[in-house]
């Protein structure tokens, strides 16, 4: 499969199998990957008036609720540690709601704007800088997909977790309705600096060998509507304020029977 670059440089990349069933990876990632963040339209880490952006914003707070009474089934209070937190927001909101936070961040643009938001005495250079079996709980929003070696750091992040800690990871499904729909302009495939693209059971699979338990798998189910809408730009779709939530609802709808939302929260215990 041929996916092009529309969000940066409009390049093409292949996304082939990989030897996990129902994992596909970008190939030939650029040396120099960073470069392809560069954009202050990488709405992760700035914000501008856009429609896009606000759509971002607004369905960023409703999924901090969302994730807390998530979160909140499993702890009710604890130590968190964001890896890759953006620009801190979540951990924010976390503080706010009692909870102990620790923020991982290699962007420097947004670890600025997190230490900015939560205090450097809250975020670390890396994770030899937290001792083993001391969080409770890990969570990875939409961060796996951009990482080059997922094995490596899913043991790190388990010797982080307590015994009873849990791992929390949300990342974009390929198998869902607005991936089918839109193909090889679904905006999750977000080529090259998503890597790494999961479907439900490929994922549940990577996980099990990793020597990771999958407890529970939650929806986000505002992520349908948000990349619905950046997936009409890049389709270049007439009347496409009035199709993407058309699209959203559906992918939803038709995911209350075979699960496969537009996006999932795997919950994992070692």
């Amino acid at each position: 499969m041929k996916i092009k670059d529309h969000f940066l440089t409009k390049e093409i990349f292949e996304v082939k199998e990989t030897q996990y069933k129902g994992v596909l990876k970008t190939q030939n990632i650029p040396e120099n990957l960073e470069k392809y963040y560069e954009s202050n339209k990488y709405l992760s880490h700035s914000k501008d008036n856009s429609l896009k952006s606000k759509i971002y914003q607004y369905t960023q707070k409703l999924n901090e609720k969302y994730k807390l009474k998530i979160i909140s089934k499993y702890k009710k209070t604890g130590k968190i540690l964001d890896y890759g937190c953006g620009d801190g927001s979540f951990l924010k909101f976390m503080k706010n709601n009692n909870y102990s936070i620790i923020g991982y961040e290699p962007n420097s643009k947004a670890l600025n704007n997190a230490i900015y938001k939560i205090g450097k005495e809250n975020t670390i250079n890396s994770l030899n800088d937290i001792e083993n079996n001391s969080i409770d709980i890990i969570t990875l929003w939409h961060v796996l997909e951009h990482i080059s070696n997922p094995e490596k750091i899913l043991n790190e992040l388990k010797n982080k977790l307590k015994k009873n800690g849990i791992l929390i990871i949300a990342i974009p499904n390929y198998k869902s309705y607005d991936a089918k729909y839109y193909k090889e302009n679904w905006a999750a495939w977000d080529v090259p600096r998503h890597i790494y693209h999961y479907s439900k059971e490929g994922a549940i699979n990577f996980f099990n060998l990793n020597q990771f338990n999958v407890i529970h798998t939650y929806p986000l189910p505002f992520d349908s509507f948000y990349i619905s809408l950046i997936s009409e730009n890049y389709s270049k779709n007439y009347f496409s304020l009035l199709r993407f939530p058309f699209i959203g609802i559906l992918s939803n709808i038709k995911a209350l029977k075979n699960k496969n939302y537009s996006s999932l929260i795997y919950i994992l215990n070692k």
